[in-house]
């Protein structure tokens, strides 16, 4: 595979209830994480729900971070797609465990790109970096 970028899906279970029920709070920190991952932040859009939850999503010049939360459970699901190789979603992922106050995390990484004959089993660990339309020979 030719990867573009990592996708971490992640599971944060036991919360902190009010942290994840605030849309205020959870934008901050959630920019806040991509910026310490390394990626430009462009624009972020968040959502309170009635009679509790967020939805919210950070656009960053490398992808997105997205969240959707259940205080009620104390739960939040957290996507962090990231392309190519200067942005470090590990941390973000770290970041945003640590002040949501989760007691519990599991995380699912995956590497988007695009398939190649010759790859065999075995992953490629080097990321390709985007070029301009019609530079490329697919």
């Amino acid at each position: 595979m030719k990867a573009l970028g990592i996708h971490l899906l992640i599971e944060l279970t036991s919360c902190n209830r009010h942290k994840i029920d605030s849309v205020d709070y959870l934008e901050k920190i959630m920019a806040q994480a991509a910026e310490i991952a390394g990626a430009t932040v462009l624009k972020t859009a968040f959502q309170d729900f009635n009679p509790q939850g967020v939805s919210g999503v950070v656009v960053i010049a490398e992808s997105h971070l997205t969240i959707h939360t259940w205080p009620e459970y104390g739960y939040a699901a957290i996507d962090i797609f990231t392309c190519g190789s200067r942005v470090d979603p590990w941390r973000a992922a770290a970041y945003l465990k640590e002040h949501l106050e989760a007691g519990d995390v599991q995380i699912r990484d995956f590497r988007r790109g695009i398939p190649t004959e010759d790859e065999g089993n075995q992953p490629d660990d080097r990321f390709i970096e985007h070029a301009t339309f019609g530079s490329t020979d697919h």
